[in-house]
């Protein structure tokens, strides 16, 4: 038994005007944790000048971040959540819907393996 899942990803070959403003990213990643029915505490964005964005939402559950690098048309982004893996993984379907990544490299890491129950 795990005590959560993280999801690594890099998305690769999504369009520019998605991940070239805060904006449009922002409302992508909100929207999924809402749609995943995750419980946001907080979050945090930047928009790097002139062009790229950062930004985490602190769930209860954890967190999901993201980075992009428009010039690259890469995205690369981290779900972590102790919450149900039904929910990690209906906010990454829901990303990968929107951003529409031409290819994806990802890392499915269950945590705290090791506990003793």
């Amino acid at each position: 038994m795990s005590v959560g899942i993280h999801i690594i990803a890099d998305f690769y070959g999504v369009k520019e005007d998605l991940i070239s403003k805060l904006e449009k990213m922002k409302e992508i990643f909100e929207d999924a944790v809402e749609y995943s029915k995750l419980s946001e505490i907080s979050s945090d964005y930047y928009q790097f000048k002139p062009e790229g964005a950062s930004g985490i939402i602190l769930i209860s559950e954890s967190h999901l971040s993201f980075h992009t690098w428009p010039e690259y048309n890469l995205v690369t982004l981290d779900i972590y959540t102790c919450g149900t893996e039904e929910q990690a993984f209906k906010a990454y379907e829901y990303l990968k819907e929107k951003l529409k990544p031409k290819k994806i490299e990802e890392n499915i890491i269950k945590r705290g393996n090791s506990i003793k129950y």
